[in-house]
């Protein structure tokens, strides 16, 4: 697999030295492509970006103005691509002593890339002023600039800084997720989720009662509802739950928690299965998850919830589970011999738990 800092290559850098220079005749496109791969191999994504942006800031007119011009006669070369997010790297580098100009600039040049990071170190400047913009840009026509709308401020942007701001505090962002409740498209959804979720974190009361004043009868309300509780879900957060129409207290008996085996190899798999037994008369609705207890290095363990299924028991009535899970070494987790554990959760609500040994 290619690494993304690859977008940035020396084909890149020579192809934008030409389109500058097609652009403004007075930049020297074969000095601007040999400042541009010099050292090249060093650098990491996020700083081939910034790279780029300052050697548009060296090569181009002094003028802000003028040269936020001609980035916008180069960007759509690169519509759709990560790589034209050196045009709002730019912005967001140079531009913030012309607030509402650049906040202009951003907007037209998220159709192209993103400008989520960019938008970001004006909020840091003048976050009532930057959202301001954001709330227009909710109700634009295009999906883009409203996804820009929620994304920009989330409160905790992977690869950027945090906006500390909105993380004591979240009720400025509201108006914007609150207008795009219902957006149809989708890419705007998952963006309003991730912002939801990102409040949960540090305001999960709060989270939860906004979103229980939508109509969760709609069904986009009712997706975005769905994944931004989805920390709190995992975490059993029982309001939750019953924002997702769950039982708040399900009845129920969990008979029979059998594990495949008492010790397994790592490599191998550990099935499981179990009953439910519903001990209601109405139908329960259940979001059923289990955690596995890994042991660490230091010889403590710690819990990682799965989903499993949901489902609806009538009443009376039993079902039976089954999971299999394999225990292998990943990048993102190193196994460790010793005795480990399946809990099993139903709306959050610990009901059964099991032990067994891996070796390896």
């Amino acid at each position: 697999m290619v690494a993304l800092k690859e977008w940035f290559d020396v084909a890149f850098y020579r192809g934008l030295a030409e389109q500058l220079a097609r652009v403004e005749p007075s930049v020297d496109a074969e000095l601007f492509y040999r400042q541009a791969v010099a050292g090249l191999e060093e650098r990491e994504l996020k700083d081939r970006l910034r790279h780029t942006a300052e050697l548009c800031r060296a090569h181009l007119p002094t003028d802000y103005r003028q040269a936020v011009a001609i980035l916008r006669e180069v960007v759509p070369c690169y519509d759709g691509e990560f790589r034209s997010m050196f045009c709002p790297e730019f912005v967001g580098l140079y531009g913030l002593d012309d607030f509402d100009f650049s906040l202009e600039a951003l907007a037209y040049f998220t159709p192209f890339g993103s400008s989520e990071f960019a938008v970001r170190p004006f909020l840091r400047r003048d976050l009532a002023r930057g959202l301001a913009f954001m709330l227009k840009w909710a109700s634009d026509e295009n999906e883009h600039l409203r996804r820009l709308a929620s994304e920009g401020c989330r409160p905790r942007l992977p690869w950027s800084f945090n906006l500390s701001e909105l993380i004591r505090d979240p009720a400025p962002i509201w108006p914007i997720l609150d207008a795009l409740k219902t957006d149809a498209s989708l890419y705007v959804r998952k963006s309003v989720a991730n912002n939801l979720n990102d409040i949960s974190k540090d305001h999960a009361g709060w989270m939860l009662e906004k979103i229980a004043g939508w109509d969760l009868g709609h069904e986009h309300s009712a997706w975005i509802a769905r994944h931004a509780a989805r920390t709190l879900i995992k975490a059993g957060h029982p309001g939750s739950f019953a924002l997702l129409g769950f039982a708040r207290e399900p009845q129920l008996e969990l008979e029979r928690l059998e594990l495949s085996a008492p010790e397994i190899a790592l490599g191998e798999s550990l099935s499981f299965s179990f009953a439910l037994r519903s001990k209601k008369d109405v139908v329960q609705k259940l979001a059923v998850d289990f955690a596995v207890h890994y042991v660490k290095k230091a010889g403590h363990t710690t819990a990682k919830v799965f989903k499993l299924k949901e489902l609806e028991l009538a009443p009376g009535c039993e079902v039976i589970l089954k999971k299999a899970h394999k225990f292998c070494d990943y990048s993102t987790r190193k196994h460790y011999p010793g005795e480990h554990a399946i809990e099993v959760f139903v709306n959050g609500r610990s009901l059964a738990r099991a032990s067994f040994i891996l070796r390896h």
